[in-house]
Order: structure tokens, then sequence, then C-alpha cells
């Protein structure tokens, strides 16, 4: 078996495909059968809110499990979780396809919430593993880039599959979509944690190793930081019924409006973030990165003071928002895994789990106290990009000191 040593050597294509891939699973699950709502109603002799618990129920088992991907390949080894994930995900989702009843849905798509998060967190430790510096972050942006694609691409090749062949064809192709991935990872992702660097998978040592990644300030400030900006976007995401249809008067097909410029941004800046990674240092492409969300927040703010007519007005700073978001992505994530090199796998774990439980906190609390008017938006989504900004700016202090293993 190849090690991190082989793994460094140039001459490895596809691994950065690879990765990207397991990113892209997760929004796949969520939004490629969300065309299918109205087929599957009739199908399994059910209703909207039924078929709406079968995405809660995929959320909570992804949130949880989320925690423990990482420490199992911290102590397994990164290849073995991937691909064990990724085939508990494919017969989840051939169970999906043939299920005849919402309830038989319901525990096949906790299997796949429990094993869609494997690849997403062991995927950024991998990153970790095989490079660093400007190799790393380049090697990040571009599976952020993808990431961020999938949940535009996931519904349209979705609807495709819906209007085809039906609901049934949606679940086999994430079946497939898993095969495919299992079979590239045993073929060319080597395994990039040598055993000598495993971590025992025993309740002291877990709980030793819990105990010292999030009692790591930094480790800590650094994902509470990626969780505050991303909730500067998200807020938008999860209002975006109210947003778009009560305050700028669009209609139900008009959600383009939010997605288009939004998943531009996450491109373009991901791009970005790649093209710099070699030529900027850290600090620039941070302060690059906020500049650029700063601009696009105090534009926001500048445009629900002014009220003028059209919605292209209010939705122009999603696109400039996320450029600086992705720009900074990357490098936020690196030095929070470099507060952590003896627990990747676990820190990967514990920055997804922060930044889902945040986003669960937006969706219960945050979102419907901001979404009455389109000013309260602006105001809640500038005061989490000002405490992200802080967080950057601590972490940044914190990581300067000598890190404390974990």
């Amino acid at each position: 078996m190849e090690t991190v040593g082989a793994a460094r050597m140039p001459g490895q294509p596809g691994i950065t495909l690879i990765l990207a891939g397991l990113a892209m699973l997760g929004p796949f699950s969520i939004n490629a059968y969300l065309p299918s709502f109205p087929e599957m109603e009739q199908a399994l002799h059910t209703d909207r809110v039924a078929l709406q618990q079968t995405i809660s129920v995929y959320f909570a088992a992804f949130e949880f499990m989320s925690l423990w991907h990482g420490a199992i390949s911290d102590a397994c080894g990164r290849r073995k979780v991937v691909l064990a994930g990724l085939a508990a995900y494919a017969l989840a989702s051939l169970g999906c396809a043939f299920a005849t009843r919402v309830g038989h849905l319901l525990p096949l798509r906790a299997l796949q919430g429990l094993s869609a998060g494997a690849g997403i967190v062991i995927g950024r430790a991998v990153v970790r593993d095989l490079h660093e510096g400007p190799l790393a972050r380049r090697m990040m942006s571009q599976v952020v880039m993808m990431y961020g694609l999938a949940p535009a691409i996931a519904p349209l090749v979705g609807g495709a599959l819906q209007r085809s062949f039906g609901w049934r064809a949606v679940f086999l192709f994430l079946a497939l979509l898993a095969a495919s991935l299992f079979v590239a990872v045993a073929m060319r992702l080597p395994e990039t944690l040598p055993a000598e660097a495993r971590q025992p998978f025993r309740f002291a040592p877990l709980a030793h190793g819990y105990a010292r990644v999030l009692g790591n300030r930094a480790f800590m400030t650094w994902s509470l930081s990626y969780a505050l900006m991303f909730g500067a976007f998200f807020v938008y995401v999860l209002s975006a019924p109210v947003f778009l249809m009560r305050h700028l008067g669009l209609g139900e097909a008009d959600f383009l409006w939010l997605f288009g410029p939004a998943t531009l941004g996450l491109v373009a800046g991901s791009a970005l973030a790649g093209k710099v990674a070699a030529r900027w240092h850290v600090a620039r492409t941070l302060q690059a990165g906020f500049a650029l969300m700063g601009a696009a927040i105090a534009y926001d703010l500048a445009v629900c003071l002014a009220a003028p007519e059209g919605a292209g007005w209010y939705v122009l700073h999603l696109f400039v928002f996320n450029v600086g978001m992705s720009l900074v992505v990357p490098t936020i994530t690196i030095r929070g895994l470099d507060c952590v090199p003896e627990r990747r796998g676990m820190g990967s774990s514990v920055q997804l789990f922060v930044q889902t439980g945040f986003n669960a906190l937006i969706a219960a609390v945050l979102a419907p106290l901001l979404w009455g008017s389109l000013i309260s938006l602006a105001l809640g989504a500038a005061v989490l990009f000002l405490c992200a900004g802080a967080g950057v700016l601590l972490a940044s202090r914190l990581s300067n000191k000598k890190p404390s293993a974990a």
C-alpha cells in the first residue's frame, strides 16, 4: 500500500477530483431528490411534512456522526473509513430506491447521514496529510470550489432524472455515485496516515484527545470564526423564501436570484484562492478576503437603507461576499488543523460539527428573528461578519504562539 511519502510525490492525478467528489456527496444527498417530492407523495402515499422528516433525519444523523469520522480515521487510517462510509452509503441509497413506504425511507436516510460525512471530514484531513502551506491551500480551494457547485448542480441532475425515469432513479444515481467513488478511492487514493502516527480508539485516549482539541483555544477560535463567517451568508439561504418572495416580490421559480450569485461567488473565490495560494502569504489572503466581505456587507447595508427598486440590487452582495469567503476558507481550515497536528481527523470532525451546529442555531433562532425586514437581515449578517473578523484576528495571534499538540 502507498504511504504518505508516496502520496506527497507529484504525479498523483485524480486525488483532488476524488476528494471533491467525496465532498459533493453530502449536498447531493439533500438537494438531488427535492424535485421528486410531488411524485414521491403519490407513490409512497404520504405528504410533504413526512417527506420533510427524511431531510431532518438525515441532518441529525450527519451531524452526530461528523463528530466521530475523524477520530475513527485517526485510529484506523483514512482509506478504510472512507471506503466503509461509501459502501454503507451506496447500500442505503439502493434501499431508498426500492422503498415502498415513507417509513422505509427514514432509517435508510439516517444511514445515509451517518455515512455521507466521512468523505468531507476525512478529505480535509487528507489534504493536510498530503501537503502543507500553499499546496495545501490550493488543493483545499479546488475541493471547496466543487463543494460550492454541488448544491446548484444537484437539483438539476435530480430534476433531469425525475423527468426521464422517476424518483427511484435519483436514489439509484446516488448509489452509483457512491459506488464509483468507492472504486476511485480503492484504486487511486493512497493511505495518508502511517501506522506509527495513528491514535488508539479507546475511551481514555479518545476522551483525552477530544479534551485537548476542544481545549485548544487557537483551533476552536478558527473553527468558530469559520462558522460565524459562513453564517453571515447562510442566514440568507435559510431566509430565502421570505427574503425573495415577501421582501423582493419574486415568485416560487425565482430562487436562482439568490443561488445564482451565491454559487458563482463560491466558484470564483475558490478559483482565485487556488491561483494566489503560492504567491500570497496567509495574512495577505485573509486581508483580501475579509476586505471583499466587508465591502459586500457595507454595500448590502447601504442598499437596504436606500431601498431602490429591483431585486438585483439586493443580491449582488452575495456574489462579492462569497468570493471573499471562498478565498479565505482554505486558509482558515488549514490553519485550524495545524493547531492539532496529531489529531487532524478529530480536528476536521470538530470543525464540521461546529459549523453544522451553528447552522442549526441559525435555522432555529437567528433566521426567524432576522427575516422580518431587509435591514434586519443585513444587520444580522454584519454582526456575524464582524464577530468572524474579530475571531480571525484572535486566532491568528493565538496561532503565532507556540502551538500545543493535541
